[in-house]
């Protein structure tokens, strides 16, 4: 029996973009870029008939070849088999299910939460939500953390995450972050914005917390919807998600400063204020839903992506403000050159920038001067 056959392993996925493919490793978390012609080598389900390709190359394309499957080796993407083992080795499964109606709740505040108390986490049981990331945009203080902590820990929700600004006025600052997360051990991450430098660091930590600091200030919703490939969620959920939903805002239920129940605090919709309406009202709204099946092989560029479904995705901040479809506005890779420039030096994004509010994030130099 000859192993003529070179298989992906199921988790190893070939995505094509409009000018080169991704192999995307979702065991491994690994991302590795091969030539569309290459790419196209491998048959749907998912192998190349060594004997059969190489019957129709010369002998510079014979060697180019084993080039690429060494590296497919190397790297452990597939292994060689024969045709009568295909049926041993299924495709992996590309359906997403999560059993709820909410997976996150994203809260916005400039530096309280009044409304949450034990009925609005009723309210987030119900709809099964397990996962809350809460964004301060001012000085919160730890009466507020700890008074929210004792309400989170006893819950159903399993992580959390926090955004809050650097307290420079306190010395113990640093201190007392990681006394905080080492005792609430629900804080999957803390992010302190507006610090000296870009740093992550878990030296001192218990459990699975970890503690972020940023150089940017994040101090309102406008700093939502960043594309980068550092952003990037290279694993089998996300992956099987944008297949069919959009990435950012399936199953988000989401709050800004003003109590404003929405899909995206970022967005302008909203869909009743938390002090008059139930979460479960807004979901039932018909519109609530408008977003959340925008896949990936919908949108404007994205669609071209060889990186579309390891991204986010990000629809209250668009390139044509009236096409829903439209590329996301903080995105500033191009699938054709395959570079990645500042999306905010790019001249075609100024009306949206104008159209969103979104200067105050672009430098005077530069914004309106390009």
């Amino acid at each position: 029996m000859t192993e003529d056959l070179l298989l992906l392993y199921s988790h190893c996925i070939i995505v094509k973009g409009v000018s080169r493919s991704s192999i995307c490793d979702l065991q491994r978390k690994k991302i590795h870029l091969i030539p569309n012609a290459f790419g196209d080598l491998f048959q749907e389900d998912r192998y190349i008939n060594i004997p059969e390709t190489i019957s129709q190359l010369d002998h510079e394309g014979k060697e180019i070849l084993q080039e690429y499957f060494d590296f497919i080796e190397e790297n452990e993407l597939a292994f060689y088999c024969s045709p009568d083992d295909l049926s041993l080795f299924p495709k992996m499964s590309e359906e997403w299910l999560f059993p709820a109606h909410i997976s996150h709740c994203i809260l916005d505040a400039w530096h309280e939460f009044p409304y949450f108390n034990e009925s609005f986490l009723k309210q987030l049981e119900i709809l099964c939500c397990n996962f809350i990331q809460f964004r301060f945009f001012k000085k919160v203080s730890w009466q507020e953390l700890d008074r929210i902590m004792a309400q989170i820990n006893p819950s159903q929700i399993k992580s959390i995450e926090i955004i809050m600004p650097l307290d420079k006025e306190d010395n113990e600052f640093y201190k007392k972050i990681e006394y905080f997360v080492n005792e609430n051990r629900k804080i999957s991450n803390l992010t302190i914005s507006g610090a000296a430098e870009k740093k992550i660091y878990k030296e001192g930590l218990h459990g699975m917390g970890f503690i972020l600091q940023t150089e940017k200030p994040i101090n309102n919703q406008h700093h939502c919807g960043i594309v980068d490939s550092s952003l990037f969620s290279i694993n089998v959920s996300t992956y099987n998600e944008s297949l069919t939903y959009n990435s950012c805002l399936n199953r988000k239920i989401s709050i800004d400063t003003e109590g404003n129940i929405k899909n995206c605090p970022s967005m302008k919709e909203n869909f009743g204020n938390i002090k008059n309406s139930s979460l479960q009202e807004a979901l039932n709204h018909p519109a609530f839903k408008k977003y959340w099946n925008i896949a990936k092989d919908e949108i404007v560029k994205c669609k071209d992506c060889e990186f579309r479904h390891i991204c986010t995705d990000c629809r209250a901040y668009i390139d044509d403000p009236d096409n829903i479809y439209s590329a996301p506005l903080k995105c500033g890779y191009n699938p054709h050159t395959c570079e990645w420039e500042d999306w905010s030096t790019n001249p075609l994004k100024e009306k949206a920038i104008r159209h969103y509010g979104l200067q105050e994030l672009i430098p005077n130099e530069l914004f309106g001067k390009r």
